[in-house]
């Protein structure tokens, strides 16, 4: 019988994850399809008892939801445990749902290999998906100074997911650090607005904004402008969901193909 996989969220329309999941399913010639699924915020638990009569093998969670996949998991792995949220939910038995969290090894599978322990981290912003960054840079022995407009979240970032050498402070801060890092992160919202940080000179380093397409492109444009190498968060994107693939199936899916894939549908659109 086909298994059920999918993506829960609200809204959903826009999701590439069918695109990704589907296209590996091909690839493997796995027996199961992958479905973009609206739950409105609040009914994440009557949605996953319907999925359960459904033959659902697991389902990757997304916004508003990631909280409360994790409230309603029997288990979780340590990662989403700590981060407080989960992305990647798998029937294990009727009722019991495992959670865990792929955006942290997602987000250091899409950074690359690096220098390590020599490196500074400059991340701004300190909603949910810097949570997850932040628990992958940490794990990882890589310094991170966390800049967020609201100063007490940054410091509440710190204090619970970073480590003795994790820095906090001001947004507006952040001409004081940025000559000294090596990777800037972006996770604020200022590509909605078309705002961008203004930068200096990169020299070659990395810049990384965990947004993609048309939110992402004057930030990225800008920093390519500026000499550093640029990232965007469609390589976080794809990576997360292999992650996800590789508890259901045991098997790693070819990322480069799925990144190939999201690329041109997101040129198609624009």
């Amino acid at each position: 019988m086909t298994k059920l996989l999918g993506v829960i969220g609200d809204p959903i329309s826009h999701s590439l994850s069918p695109l990704i999941h589907n296209g590996w399913l091909r690839d493997h010639r796995i027996d199961a399809s992958y479905e973009a699924m609206h739950v409105p915020a609040g009914e994440l638990n009557s949605a996953l008892k319907t999925l359960e009569s459904r033959d659902v093998l697991g389902v990757n969670v997304t916004l508003p939801h990631k909280h409360d996949a994790l409230a309603a998991s029997a288990k979780a792995t340590d990662a989403a445990s700590k981060i407080g949220a989960a992305n990647t939910l798998t029937l294990k038995a009727p009722g019991t749902w495992h959670a865990d969290n792929t955006d942290a090894p997602g987000f250091l599978h899409a950074l690359g290999t690096t220098q390590g322990r020599q490196e500074r981290v400059l991340l701004l912003g300190a909603g949910g998906s810097a949570r997850a960054i932040v628990f992958a840079l940490t794990n990882a022995k890589r310094p991170v100074t966390i800049l967020n407009r609201t100063v007490s979240k940054a410091a509440d970032l710190a204090s619970e997911l970073g480590d003795d050498q994790t820095v906090f402070g001001d947004i507006n801060q952040y001409n004081e650090y940025i000559e000294s890092t090596t990777i800037v992160v972006n996770t604020t919202s200022m590509g909605h607005s078309k705002e961008y940080l203004e930068l200096p000179d990169g020299r070659d380093r990395v810049f990384f904004d965990i947004s993609y397409g048309k939110i992402a492109a004057p930030q990225l444009a800008h920093a390519a402008k500026q000499g550093w190498q640029v990232k965007d968060g469609l390589t976080m994107l794809v990576a997360q969901a292999a992650f996800s693939f590789e508890s259901w199936f045991g098997v790693m899916p070819d990322f480069d193909k799925a990144l190939e894939r999201c690329r041109r549908a997101v040129e198609a659109a624009q």
